[in-house]
């Protein structure tokens, strides 16, 4: 969840892989109600709330995240709209829909709008319709459906946080947002980083808490990525546990988590493979 605009990666002819199957815990999330409830909660936290400081956002007010996840909700639903197959440049050929900043007596009402209008627009739209998205291996509307469950629900958390609220994330969207992010937002066999990366070496567990979930995280098939898959909690192995929320969470650098002193090295390789902060 950059803190940041959003930023173009483009394979070209690319052939997509089959979408992996979900989570047994998270097969009957519903992304769209999600997306919804999240941005709803995220809103009602922003109420009387704008100027306050936005934690793991440096530099950032509530103000601001606001209007960050207004324009990121607005780019998605125009890609989704349009079926757009190369990412809109923002202020150049879409200025005459691009959002503009707000004042604080307008900023609310407006995210909430963009949000519902998010919403209709995806439940308009085929999941499997061909777009432009930043995964190379994704290409299609069912990605963005998928990740903007975790743009909300990470930002709502900041939002709550800001306002000195700590609030637990679904769990089974919780589920479902991990594999995700271990899918997506890591160095993986699909794309090819800018620079070499250095390589995990070696694996860790992840084990949710609350519910009977576990994954084992590794280094992928090519050197500089990270692969995972689920299994029955491998007793040789570092293990960072925590419920399922604050294992995202902390996918996402907003928790800290316990990570054993031996295990410290390999967890620093493994943040230095995200692509978030």
């Amino acid at each position: 969840m950059p803190c940041q605009d959003v930023t173009a990666i483009t394979v070209a002819g690319m052939q997509q892989p089959a979408i992996p199957a979900r989570h047994p815990l998270a097969v009957d999330v519903d992304f769209l109600a999600q997306i919804g409830s999240q941005s709803r909660a995220l809103a009602d936290a922003a109420e009387a709330n704008l100027d306050a400081d936005v934690e793991h956002c440096p530099g950032w007010t509530v103000r601001d995240l606001l209007e960050h996840l207004r324009e990121v909700q607005w780019f998605w639903a125009l890609i989704v709209e349009r079926r757009l197959q190369d990412a809109p440049s923002g202020q150049g050929e879409f200025a005459e829909v691009h959002p503009s900043r707000l004042p604080d007596d307008g900023l609310i009402s407006a995210f909430r709008a963009g949000a519902r209008h998010l919403v209709e627009v995806l439940a308009d739209a085929d999941p499997a319709q061909s777009v432009w998205t930043w995964a190379p291996a994704r290409q299609d509307i069912g990605f963005i459906l998928r990740h903007q469950v975790q743009e909300a629900a990470v930002h709502r958390w900041d939002a709550e946080h800001a306002a000195s609220r700590e609030v637990s994330l679904d769990a089974r969207m919780s589920v479902d947002a991990i594999e995700e992010f271990l899918t997506y937002s890591v160095a993986n066999s699909v794309e090819t980083p800018d620079q070499p990366r250095p390589a995990l070496g070696g694996a860790f567990v992840l084990r949710a808490s609350d519910l009977p979930a576990c994954w084992v995280v590794e280094d992928g098939s090519k050197p500089g990525t990270v692969a995972f898959r689920r299994d029955g909690d491998p007793s040789d192995l570092p293990v960072i546990s925590g419920t399922a929320s604050d294992l995202l969470l902390w996918l996402y650098g907003r928790r800290e988590l316990y990570v054993e002193a031996a295990a410290a090295d390999l967890i620093a390789r493994f943040t230095a493979l995200r692509f978030t902060d």
